[in-house]
């Protein structure tokens, strides 16, 4: 899984540097991305239900947690994959992405995937020249290190609305009706905002309220009804800083 304007980088052309999701982009990588055609949805993969228990530290797991003190174990993990809108994702999470994708644009938002799966090596380039431009400080509050980031899960996603594209990778795009809808239904299809305003001292990260994370209707659910924000707590995982 995965943010400043020049300020808001993160796990996330041009070197403009903000926000954990979009920090490949702004970082001058090129997106790992792989035109294909959308993933369509199942229904059989619509109604399955979800297993009433995951591992968190299993990469494959939709519950898995990685974050700046539990790294993905192997760290040259790489998951299944599917297309969807030209970009992978792990398998488990495309028909659900592919469903909010659609429920999004009957609502006239016009989301586009912005990041989605990173490898290892794609991580450590973005976190590398995030550091060179910001220092090493302000790049972890903004940047995973590579092994540390939800994107190389494949269960992360960063989303933009290219018509209203003021806020893209700024903590303002949790005012905008795209990062309203998201804060609102994501959890119908599974999804969790992963980094939220107020949540840093558990995260780790600035807040990033375009960074969608998979972990499955049930828990998407749960986290809603009881009111937890991170997984850490849901949990009761340490995160924070790097040890």
């Amino acid at each position: 899984m995965p943010v400043v304007a020049v300020s808001a980088v993160i796990g996330l052309g041009l070197l403009l540097l903000p926000g954990h999701s979009e920090d490949a982009r702004r970082a001058g990588a090129p997106p790992e991305r792989v035109p294909a055609p959308v993933v369509a949805p199942s229904a059989e993969a619509a109604t399955q239900p979800v297993p009433p228990r995951h591992s968190t530290t299993d990469p494959t797991s939709p519950w898995v947690v990685v974050n700046k003190t539990h790294p993905i174990t192997p760290l040259d993990f790489r998951p299944d994959v599917a297309i969807v809108r030209g970009y992978q994702v792990a398998t488990v999470a495309a028909a659900p992405l592919t469903r909010l994708l659609d429920a999004s644009d009957r609502a006239g938002l016009g989301f586009k995937i912005a990041s989605a799966f990173r490898s290892y090596d794609y991580q450590r380039q973005v976190h590398d020249a995030t550091v060179a431009a910001r220092g090493r400080v302000q790049a972890d509050l903004v940047s995973a290190r590579p092994g540390h980031s939800e994107h190389q899960t494949g269960l992360a996603v960063d989303l933009v609305t290219p018509a209203d594209p003021r806020c893209s990778f700024d903590p303002c795009f949790a005012r905008t009706p795209g990062g309203r809808w998201l804060a609102r239904h994501a959890w119908r299809h599974g999804f969790v905002v992963r980094y939220r305003a107020g949540d840093e001292d558990v995260t780790g990260y600035r807040p990033e309220p375009w960074h969608l994370r998979y972990v499955g209707v049930e828990l998407a659910a749960e986290l809603r009804r009881s009111g937890t924000t991170t997984l850490e707590e849901h949990f009761g995982v340490a995160g924070g800083t790097y040890r």
